[in-house]
C-alpha cells in the first residue's frame, strides 16, 4: 500500500511525474525490483492574459469632466486562460472581486465593474493618475489578479471664471423693486448664476441666466454682501466665485468711500507683530477726511490678533499655522473694519478682511528612540519587520516620507514603505551570515512649507537583528502507526508514544492532535498518547493527525504523523491471538501498566492490635461470667 505523504503538496506546474522503485522478497526467494510511475494532473485553474495580468497592467484614458459614478472599466476573467476586456457584459455571479489597494476615490463593484468617484474627479489642469489592485476569486478558490491604471485627462471645455473675484457697487437709495442695480459675468459654457451667501437674500435676486442683480424692494441707506457662484449647468462641479461688496447710500449724507472695498491678505505664519497687512484709503464726501474713526469689528479670535492703527491693520500677535486654535478656524480670520464720520447721524462704511495664515516648514523630523526589530530568518517576503515611527511639529503633524538610504540589495534585504514607514523583507535572511543589520532610514517632512521645494529631512538609525530558525522539520519514526487497544475503565490508558527528532541544536518539540479527534477521546501529553475512557458500545477505528513542530519560526517547521487507533470496547470478544494480521504499516510496542493496591503494616502495628484484641476477648469473658452468676 503506497500513501501520499501527510504534508505533501503536489504541483502539475513544477514536477509532472514520480518514479518509485518497489523492492519485494519473500524467504527463500530471488528479490523482485518494479517501478511505479505516479503522474500529476493539472486541474483547472482561474488564468487572466495580458494585458490587465501583464507588469504594467491595463491602462484606461477618460476626462475629468466624466459625469460621477461612470463605469469606466469591467474585469471579465474566465475559467481556462482568462480574458479581461473592457466593456460592459453580464459577469458570472459566482465571481467575487476585491480591491486590494483602498488608497484610491474609484469604486470597485460587486460585478467588478469600475465606477468614476462619487463626487467625479477633481477639474486638475495635470493628468492624474489612479491605479487599482484588482484580485478575482470563483467559488472553487481559484484566484487571479491584475492591475488598472486610470488616467484622468484634463477637460477640454473651458473653464467657468470670473475676471473679478471681488468688486465694490455703490449704489443710491430710492431705487424701486426690480430695477437693475448691476450685473456679473463669467466666462464658459452654459453658466448659470445663483446667490450664496446670504442664502435667502432679502434685498437682492439675480437673473439665473443673464447675471443681473436686481433689487427686490425700495432701497434704502444700507450694506449688503453677496457671494455670487456662477457654474456650468451641464457639469456643476465647474464653478467660479465672487464677492459683491453692495453699498446703498444716501443722497444727502453719503458715506465715506473706501479703496480697497475688500481686503484679502495671505501672510505666513512667522509674520513678526506690528506689521502691517492693508492701508485704507478712504475719502469723506463732505470733505473733513481729518474725522473718520478706524474700528476693528468680528470674532473675538481675529480681535486679538489683529488690530487698527488709523488706517492701517496691522499683527497684534504671532500666528501660529501649527496651533490647534488657528487650525479651528481653518487657517482663516474674518474682520469687518468700520470707517465712521462725524456728524450727525454719524455715517460708516463697512470694509470685510479676510487673511490667510500659510505654513512655514519651521522644525526639522525627529528620529524615534530605540528603533530595534527582531525577525525570524524565515520570513517571508513582503513580510513587516517593524514600523519607524518618525515625529514632526510642523501642521500637518507628522507628515512624513520615508526612504532608505542605499536601498535594497544582497547587503540590506529591506524595503521601507514612504508613507507609513513600515520595514519589510525583499530579500534572503540568513543568520549565519548576518547577525543583524543596520539600516539607515531618511525622514523627510511633506506638505509643511507652501512652497514645496522648502523640506527638512534627518538619518535615522535603525536595527533588525534575525533570529535563528531549525532549518528542518522534525523526522518522526515510523509517520504512520496502526495500533489495537482493548478500552478498559478507569482512568486513562496510554496509547503509544512518537518517536520525533528535532534540529541538532535539542530544541524542545511540541505536540498537538490536528485532526480526528472530534470527540475528545485522546489525549496528548508531551509525546505520549492517551485513551480516555468512554461508553463506547462497538469497537471503533480513529484516525488520528498529530502535528509536530519545534522553534518559533515563521512559517512554522513542522511534520504530520498518521495514527489509525482500533479501540475494542472490554466486552467485546477479542480475536484469537493465532490471527495473521496483514499491514504494511510499522507497529510501536504497546506499553500496558497495571496497578494493583496492597498493604503492608509495620511489625509494632501489628503487636499492638494482638494485645488489643487479647484485653478486648478477656473483658467480654468476664462480662459474661458475670452475667451468668447473677
Amino acid at each position: 500500500q503506497v500513501t501520499l505523504h501527510a504534508g505533501a503538496e503536489l504541483d502539475a506546474r513544477r514536477v509532472k511525474q514520480y518514479t518509485l522503485t518497489l523492492w519485494a522478497s519473500c524467504p527463500g526467494e530471488d528479490e523482485v525490483e518494479e517501478r511505479l510511475f505516479v503522474w500529476v494532473m493539472a486541474g483547472q485553474v482561474l488564468r487572466c492574459d495580458a494585458p490587465f495580468a501583464s507588469a504594467g497592467g491595463d491602462v484606461v484614458q477618460v476626462l475629468a469632466d466624466v459625469a460621477p459614478r461612470t463605469p469606466l472599466y469591467v474585469v471579465l476573467p474566465q475559467p481556462l486562460g482568462g480574458l479581461t476586456v473592457p466593456t460592459l457584459l453580464p459577469l458570472p455571479v459566482s465571481l467575487q472581486f476585491r480591491l486590494r489597494n483602498q488608497d484610491t476615490p474609484l469604486v470597485l463593484t460587486r460585478q467588478g465593474l469600475v465606477l468614476a468617484p462619487a463626487d467625479g474627479f477633481n477639474p486638475s489642469k495635470d493628468t492624474q493618475t489612479f491605479r487599482l489592485e484588482i484580485e478575482v476569486m470563483d467559488r472553487h478558490g481559484h484566484n487571479c489578479s491584475g492591475t488598472v491604471r486610470v488616467e484622468v485627462l484634463p477637460s477640454r471645455r473651458p473653464r467657468v471664471t470670473f475676471l473679478e473675484p471681488q468688486r465694490a457697487v455703490m449704489v443710491p437709495e430710492g431705487i424701486g423693486p426690480l430695477e437693475v442695480v448691476t450685473q456679473v459675468h463669467a466666462s464658459g459654457d452654459n453658466v448659470r448664476y445663483a446667490i450664496l451667501a446670504p442664502t435667502a437674500p432679502t434685498l437682492f435676486t439675480i437673473d439665473e441666466v443673464t447675471g443681473e442683480i436686481r433689487s427686490t424692494c425700495q432701497l434704502e441707506v444700507a450694506h449688503a454682501r453677496l457671494l455670487v457662484r456662477a457654474y456650468n449647468a451641464l457639469h456643476p462641479t465647474d464653478h467660479a466665485t465672487t464677492m459683491l461688496n453692495i453699498t446703498v447710500q444716501g443722497t444727502g449724507l453719503r458715506a465715506p468711500s473706501c479703496v480697497p472695498a475688500l481686503s484679502m491678505s495671505q501672510v505666513p505664519e512667522t509674520v513678526s507683530p506690528g506689521s502691517t497687512l492693508v492701508t485704507l484709503r478712504c475719502t469723506d464726501p463732505t470733505g473733513a477726511n481729518g474725522s473718520l474713526h478706524y474700528a476693528l469689528e468680528g470674532p473675538p479670535a481675529s480681535r486679538s490678533r489683529f488690530c487698527m492703527e488709523g488706517p492701517r491693520l496691522q499683527v497684534n500677535t504671532t500666528l501660529d499655522y501649527d496651533s490647534e486654535a488657528v487650525a479651528a478656524v481653518g487657517f482663516q480670520f474674518t474682520a469687518t473694519i468700520v470707517v465712521t464720520a462725524g456728524g450727525q447721524p454719524p455715517r460708516s462704511t463697512h470694509v470685510p478682511v479676510l487673511v490667510t495664515v500659510t505654513p512655514v516648514n519651521e522644525f526639522t523630523p525627529v528620529c524615534p528612540s530605540g528603533a530595534t526589530f527582531t525577525v525570524p530568518e524565515t520570513a517571508a517576503f513582503g513580510s513587516t519587520v517593524g514600523r519607524v515611527a518618525g515625529t514632526d511639529r510642523d501642521y500637518p503633524l507628522d507628515s512624513l516620507e520615508y526612504s532608505l538610504e542605499g536601498g535594497p540589495g544582497p547587503t540590506q534585504p529591506f524595503s521601507i514603505d514612504t508613507c507609513t514607514g513600515e520595514i519589510r523583507v525583499v530579500g534572503p535572511l540568513d543568520s549565519q551570515r548576518h547577525k543583524s543589520y543596520r539600516l539607515t532610514v531618511r525622514l523627510t517632512d511633506t506638505r509643511n512649507d507652501l512652497d514645496p521645494a522648502k523640506r527638512q529631512s534627518c538619518l535615522c538609525d535603525v536595527a533588525v537583528h534575525l533570529q535563528a530558525v531549525p532549518d528542518q522539520a522534525p523526522v518522526c519514526t515510523p509517520e504512520v502507526q496502526e495500533l489495537w487497544i482493548v478500552a478498559r475503565s478507569g482512568g486513562r490508558q496510554p496509547v503509544t508514544r512518537l518517536a520525533c527528532q528535532g534540529s541538532p541544536d535539542g530544541a524542545v518539540l511540541a505536540y498537538a492532535i490536528a485532526g480526528g479527534n472530534e470527540d475528545g477521546r485522546f489525549q496528548l501529553e508531551g509525546n505520549t498518547l492517551f485513551y480516555l475512557p468512554s461508553d463506547l458500545a462497538e469497537p471503533r477505528t480513529f484516525v488520528l493527525l498529530v502535528e509536530v513542530w519545534g522553534g518559533p519560526g515563521v512559517p512554522r517547521r513542522s511534520t504530520m504523523v498518521a495514527l489509525v487507533v482500533h479501540v475494542t470496547p472490554r466486552s467485546t470478544p477479542v480475536p484469537p491471538s493465532t490471527t495473521t494480521r496483514r499491514t504494511t504499516l510499522r507497529k510501536e510496542p504497546l506499553v500496558v501498566t497495571r496497578t494493583e493496591a496492597a498493604w503492608h503494616p509495620p511489625a509494632w502495628f501489628v503487636a499492638v492490635l494482638t494485645v488489643s484484641g487479647a484485653l478486648l476477648l478477656a473483658t467480654l469473658g468476664c462480662v459474661a461470667r458475670s452475667l451468668l452468676c447473677r
